[in-house]
């Protein structure tokens, strides 16, 4: 493990299901962990409390995050794979301003961490080139409507940060591609320079991520728009969180 590397493997954070999120420390950190949370409806009144729910890609509310048959081969969701470095829904107009994971059962085999890195922490530690073709260089992020062509890193309309990234959207043209996809640099949305940047992104993940490990009926809310996530390797098949989305009032 990396000297940079945090881990949270316990709760962290004081609040309980009764109070609202602790926007201080969420705004401080990009994250917190809510505790003691009894149920899925309990956490969605929690994450409710940011903004409005949203729906996601099933149009659904909530999205369960466990193992389904028939994703093997996929980084995706629902597969027990590893999933790199990205925000989520970047093509929607806009990205869910929060992600939050409710834990029903987490993995009794180490793994299915979900990791966290905030952008600032990732811009320091770029080269300048790097930090300007995620600044500069436009692309399109596939989604409704034909999706979102903007940069990765930029700001909304009340200056705050506006991040959008995809590991396989850049190496792979896709956002859940096939383990053995191998796709020709023409066909990538930033061509080899996005491919190049995709994997110093990831190295860079690696180094500097917050490794969180969330407690059965724990919640962990983060900053979409701030914060990359990514997902490690797990083997219990029984793993079980659900996913929510959600607006932040203070943007509307």
């Amino acid at each position: 493990m990396s000297p940079n590397c945090h881990v949270v493997s316990a709760p962290v954070g004081g609040n309980t299901v009764e109070g609202r999120v602790d926007r201080k420390r969420l705004g401080e950190d990009g994250y917190v962990v809510v505790h003691d949370v009894p149920d899925r409806t309990a956490a969605a009144e929690v994450v409710g409390s940011l903004g409005d729910l949203v729906p996601q890609y099933n149009g659904l509310l909530t999205h369960e995050v466990t193992y389904r048959p028939g994703n093997d081969h996929r980084a995706y969701s629902q597969s027990a794979n590893t999933i790199l470095a990205h925000t989520e829904a970047p093509g929607w107009d806009p990205s869910p301003a929060y992600l939050a994971l409710f834990c029903h059962r987490q993995a009794r085999c180490g793994g299915g961490h979900t990791d966290l890195l905030d952008i600032r922490r990732l811009v320091d530690a770029l080269e300048p080139a790097e930090v300007t073709l995620m600044t500069e260089a436009e692309l399109t992020f596939p989604g409704p409507d034909g999706g979102v062509r903007t940069t990765m890193l930029g700001a909304d309309d009340t200056g705050r940060t506006a991040l959008r990234f995809s590991y396989n959207l850049l190496t792979a043209a896709d956002y859940d591609p096939h383990h053995e996809s191998d796709v020709d640099d023409s066909r990538l949305p930033l061509g080899r320079a996005g491919r190049r940047l995709a994997h110093r992104v990831s190295d860079l993940f690696h180094e500097l991520r917050t490794r969180v490990l969330i407690h059965e009926n724990a919640l962990l809310i983060w900053d979409n728009q701030r914060m990359l996530h990514a997902r490690s390797e797990y083997a219990d098949r029984a793993r079980h969180l659900t996913r929510f989305w959600a607006g932040d009032r203070t943007r509307a």
